[in-house]
């Protein structure tokens, strides 16, 4: 990499068990075995406090698994396509990976990636521990963002949402993806029991964490911890667009 061009400076934020805002530019590489020629960053982890562990991986040419990933009996993954092109297998059958391609793995069965072509290729992969409920139980589903239409978020004309995952009971996870036009924001500062990791994938925004607010944008990481009050502003000339993890359908175990 070379000698610093300016003095080191950096926009991370880690609050240990409470959140943290991770850019693209403080990230190094990690080796996770199974995974091959791929640059991988863990950007979430019970490390810094969080339930789960995400990673951003650019794959190269022929990049990916080298054998299943999150099978374990307790462990539920999820992948999305940030850009590039490939295929992801689950459950021995293989599908497409696109920009905007995703696809979610139930407990014990895992996920293989591998890019197909000359591009690199770039995911959000995720895991955590399923919880378990009498009667419930989640399945294999495979779709692609660009294939849902937005939906208006608590009745503002100005913030969108999309859910990738079925509003379905048996899972106890989904992700969505939240896009702010300029000047749109939360209705409210919301302070809740589940925790979110998120992605930005376009745009600039100004984001309330605890009791700080922060200049957000393009490819940065944000988690936020249980009750750490959140709120956002779309700013800039674009939308502020971010896909992000939410736990669900449980009740809290004492």
């Amino acid at each position: 990499m070379g000698y610093p061009k300016d003095i080191l400076a950096t926009r991370a934020v880690v609050k240990h068990g409470k959140y943290a805002v991770i850019p693209p530019d403080g990230l190094v590489n990690n080796v996770v075995p199974g995974i091959e020629g791929c640059r991988i960053s863990i950007v979430a982890s019970p490390k810094m406090g969080a339930s789960f562990v995400q990673y951003v991986i650019t794959a190269e040419k022929s990049g990916g698994t080298t054998k299943v990933f999150g099978n374990q009996a307790n462990i539920e993954t999820f992948i999305y396509c940030i850009e590039g092109e490939g295929n992801y297998t689950v459950d021995g059958k293989d599908y497409r990976a696109v920009d905007g391609a995703y696809i979610y793995a139930p407990a014990g069965v895992g996920l293989e990636f591998k890019n197909t072509s000359e591009k690199p290729m770039k995911v959000l992969l995720y895991k955590q521990v399923y919880i378990p409920c009498e009667g419930m139980n989640p399945y294999i589903y495979y779709g692609n963002v660009n294939d849902i239409e937005y939906r208006i978020y608590d009745e503002m004309e100005n913030v969108f949402v999309k859910d990738l995952l079925p509003v379905d009971i048996n899972f106890d996870m989904n992700m969505h993806i939240l896009s702010f036009a300029p000047g749109g924001c939360h209705p409210f500062v919301e302070t809740h029991v589940q925790e979110h990791g998120a992605y930005i994938l376009e745009g600039e925004g100004c984001y309330l964490l605890d009791d700080n607010w922060s200049m957000i944008k393009k490819d940065d990481f944000m988690w936020f911890g249980p009750y750490v009050a959140q709120a956002a502003y779309g700013v800039g000339r674009t939308n502020f667009t971010y896909i992000y993890s939410k736990d669900c359908n449980r009740d809290v175990e004492l």
